[in-house]
């Protein structure tokens, strides 16, 4: 089969393991050194297991982005970010999942959910699956009910900006985030076509840690 006859999406099909060892425990995630076989080859590669992760594009009805910064002291930078989180709850929902990470680092809801896309944040080193919500119709969540942020995420700032800007400071080089970038990008091409690639907020995810094996 010619490679114009294939189809454009991508396949999960993993290849053989013949050996596979965890080289180090880390205190958030593990690498993993395995060798496998690929076309008769024998191949040996780390990779750093990840749980996986979800994040949210809130849109407010003004059209703006719900953007927080914080710390990220392997890049040594105060970065822009969207409200994110790790898939570190067994058996957690991802929906769920994002929804909790709204309200505990955005302190809003939200009403109206749908998928907006998915990826791989860098799949040379690591198994990571990232999928991004769209979230709209937000309110804020009762002072009482707040979430008590520590670690970095307790020096949060927030901030709501108007997609389109939220876009011209990524073409100009100034917002680096993946998952903002992303996001951002996605969004405004979904918006300009009236939101109708937008999937429903409980589509089949295979690439989510606990599906790309099965």
């Amino acid at each position: 089969m010619s490679v114009e006859h294939l189809r454009l999406r991508d396949e999960i099909v993993p290849s053989p393991v013949v050996e596979s060892e965890v080289a180090f425990h880390g205190a958030v995630w593990d690498v993993r050194r395995e060798a496998f076989v690929l076309e008769g080859e024998r191949l040996v590669r780390e990779v750093v297991d990840h749980p996986g992760a979800v994040a949210v594009l809130a849109l407010d009805e003004e059209d703006r982005a719900l953007l927080i910064r914080q710390y990220r002291h392997p890049i040594s930078s105060h970065e822009w970010e969207i409200p994110a989180g790790l898939l570190d709850v067994a058996g957690e929902d991802p929906l769920l999942a994002a929804q909790r990470e709204l309200a505990e680092e955005a302190d809003v809801v939200a009403e109206h959910w749908a998928v907006l896309v998915d990826y791989f944040s860098s799949p040379g080193g690591l198994n990571e699956a990232l999928r991004i919500y769209l979230a709209r119709g937000l309110t804020a969540v009762p002072d009482g009910e707040l979430h008590e942020r520590r670690g970095e995420e307790a020096h949060i700032l927030h901030r709501r900006v108007p997609l389109d800007e939220v876009v011209a400071a990524v073409l100009a080089g100034d917002l680096h985030n993946s998952t903002l970038v992303i996001g951002a990008l996605a969004a405004q091409r979904m918006r300009d076509d009236g939101w109708t690639s937008l999937r429903p907020a409980d589509s089949p995810w295979p690439q989510h840690p606990t599906n790309r094996h099965h």
